[in-house]
């Protein structure tokens, strides 16, 4: 049966993506939001669109009924799940095909067959696929490291690593926490954790007459907290190994009679030998890599089957060149990957050709776009960027070089940390495992080096300078501060995104060429003394310096007190302070404040409790992420103001330690 209407149960960009096959196959298409969602550009794009009231997702996005219904008061006659939610729930899949309307997405019997993994393990054991040691039981482990895994969930949720016998029960319990939290069931197991391992998964694809085909496979081995980050196809394997991975995969879903777009995931040891680690009943975050080697829209494939169709593949295509993609996300590596939150005050990349569909070139797949609010209730990705090139080597290139010239301005984002591992000669080699990022600190350095903060700060100054000209009322002609004869030079102080200071000094001449100038604190000293620096032009949006001879753009934009500025070293956001600033209500010594909204889930300390630098004080969950927070210092528990389940915003106190004085 023709699909002629489809609701989308999703948000962001899976839903732009899902809507863009849609559009190029005449089906029509409807969205349902949460009241924060009202505005985003997918429900915008939609030609129809479905409020569901509330912002978390238990009252929007997971509630069965309420999509339901908005399929029916829209005359929908199909739901795709898109990914995360209820994309792999299998009551929700069975009450879809209830109400009589197509499922975009495997039977609920094999999403409940792979839903819980550790009856998928004895399943899949059984048909031939190869296993890691497996326990429910803490006491029959006999071998660390392990890895603690939700039963129910995937995306990195509920996983914890534990070395030392004596962590294992903490881990348990956290992870039962957050599976909870994530997924309704805090059921969780143990396996054995590999080191060095890759996360190498496979592409399948069935229809409703018995075929199950491999489409290629990727590698998705660099991971923070065990969610990737980055991705790519094909993935680079030793000899033999990528048959025999696509034959286990295509066992696994023959196993369960599996329909539609799915994902066989392996551990891939340093010896070649590989292990199923979980079966994704959907379509993945990564599929764009896959649909850029093989030529295939995935979804279209996914509504092809839906109604009915054949495969129109039978083996495994060819592959033609490589595909990179990586996950930009509103977080900042340097704050353990600490959530980020605020308005996009603009969000542009240079150089993509296309998004949302199969494109040689730059792909981006976005749920947000300049003039969006990044909130706290749903997961922190922003957007998804590829690179599809006839090598490797250039698909890494093209994607680094268009992630350090994008302007991502006003939330804190992960561009940095993608820039120096596309960068890194490991990742260049290929020499990439899940660990990649413990053994790799370097690529947790901002791209803009210390040394050249001074130069973008004088960027800015002269840029704000320019735009106050612009907008005088009278003498706009005039250079910022002239003066007859020599005087005091303009003062500027900014904070940077960690909040500390830099002070610029500068003084034009009377051609409106830059006299002299300082910052405090000074550029370091260079052996030979650096070159000065000189003015060639300064426009609002745009500061043109000449650094030891060497011209350079420096883009500039600003946002309120803020501003950005992108140069050819890196980006830099500055607040300019005021001159006489406010006073403010100062918190009590060893105040811990929020870093975002969230909620308290559980305090691990008494006040009048003495606790160590680095105790784990309580637990704050936001972004769908558990976040711990920890004692500064040695000292004394003296307040914790907020009890298990408050909800708290950003900078609120969430403790106080009195610090333990120094002995005498």
């Amino acid at each position: 049966m023709d699909i002629r209407k489809l609701l989308v149960a999703n948000r962001g960009e899976i839903a732009r993506r899902v809507f863009a096959t849609c559009r190029a196959l005449g089906v029509a298409t409807v969205a349902v939001h949460s009241d924060a969602d009202a505005d985003a550009p997918y429900v915008a794009e939609a030609d129809e669109a479905v409020r569901l009231p509330g912002n978390t997702p238990v009252e929007t996005y997971l509630r069965i009924g309420s999509i339901l219904d908005a399929a029916r008061r829209t005359g929908a006659d199909a739901v795709h799940p898109g990914y995360g939610f209820l994309a792999e729930h299998a009551g929700f899949a069975a009450a879809v095909t209830d109400a009589g309307l197509t499922w975009v997405g495997p039977p609920a019997g094999a999403i409940a067959a792979m839903g819980d993994k550790l009856a998928a393990k004895e399943l899949l054991a059984g048909a031939g696929v190869p296993m890691l040691p497996t326990w429910t039981d803490g006491d029959e482990i006999t071998d660390f490291p392990v890895l603690v895994k939700a039963s129910a969930g995937g995306g990195g949720r509920g996983m914890r690593i534990v070395r030392d016998p004596a962590d294992l029960a903490a881990a348990v319990d956290s992870a039962r926490r957050e599976a909870a939290a994530a997924f309704g069931d805090d059921t969780v197991f143990i396996e054995r954790y590999v080191e060095r391992g890759r996360h190498v998964e496979v592409q399948i694809f069935g229809d409703t007459a018995g075929t199950v085909v491999a489409l290629g496979e990727r590698d998705c081995s660099i991971q923070r907290r065990h969610q990737k980050i980055v991705e790519e196809a094909p993935a680079v394997l030793p000899d033999g190994v990528r048959e025999r991975l696509h034959a286990a995969a295509v066992a696994a879903g023959r196993a369960v009679d599996y329909v539609g777009a799915g994902t066989v995931e392996f551990l891939l040891a340093p010896s070649g030998e590989f292990f199923f680690l979980e079966m994704n009943t959907r379509l993945q975050v990564e599929h764009p890599v896959t649909e850029a080697v093989t030529g295939l829209d995935l979804v279209r494939l996914q509504l092809l089957v839906a109604e009915g169709g054949a495969l129109p593949v039978a083996a495994t295509p060819p592959t033609d060149g490589h595909a990179i993609e990586v996950r930009l996300c509103a977080e900042d590596p340097a704050q353990g990957f600490r959530p980020a939150t605020g308005m996009l005050h603009r969000f542009a990349v240079p150089g993509v050709v296309g998004g949302f569909a199969p494109t040689r070139g730059l792909r981006l797949d976005s749920g947000v776009c300049t003039g969006s609010t990044v909130g706290v209730h749903y997961d922190s990705m922003l957007a998804k960027l590829v690179a599809w090139a006839p090598t490797r080597a250039e698909a890494a290139r093209a994607l680094a070089g268009a992630l350090a010239r994008a302007e991502l301005h006003g939330v804190a984002t992960n561009r940095d940390l993608l820039v120096r591992v596309l960068r890194s000669a490991d990742f260049g080699s290929a020499q990439v495992d899940t660990g990649f990022l413990d053994a790799h600190a370097e690529v947790f350095a901002p791209l803009l080096p210390t040394d050249q903060l001074p130069v973008a700060a004088l960027a800015a100054a002269l840029a704000c300078a320019a735009a106050r000209r612009d907008d005088a009322p009278v003498l706009a002609g005039l250079p910022s501060g002239w003066r007859n004869v020599p005087a005091f030079p303009q003062v500027v102080r900014y904070a940077d995104r960690t909040g500390d200071g830099i002070e610029v000094r500068y003084r034009l001449d009377r051609s409106g060429g830059l006299a002299d100038w300082s910052t405090d604190p000074p550029m370091p000293p260079t052996d030979p003394p650096a070159s000065p620096v000189t003015l060639v032009t300064a426009a609002a949006d745009r500061v043109l310096l000449d650094v030891a001879g060497v011209r350079r753009v420096f883009r500039v934009h600003r946002a309120g007190s803020v501003v950005f500025v992108d140069g050819p070293d890196g980006a830099a956001e500055l607040t300019e302070l005021p001159r006489f600033p406010l006073p403010r209500v100062a918190l009590a010594v060893g105040s811990l404040l929020a870093p975002l909204p969230g909620t308290v889930t559980r305090v691990h300390v008494g006040v009048g409790q003495r606790v160590a630098a680095g105790d784990l004080l309580l637990t704050l969950e936001a972004m769908k992420l558990e976040h711990p927070v920890l004692a500064p210092t040695d000292g004394v528990v003296a307040d914790l103001p907020v009890p298990t389940g408050g909800q708290v915003e950003t900078g609120a106190v969430l403790a106080v330690v009195n610090p333990e004085e120094a002995p005498r």
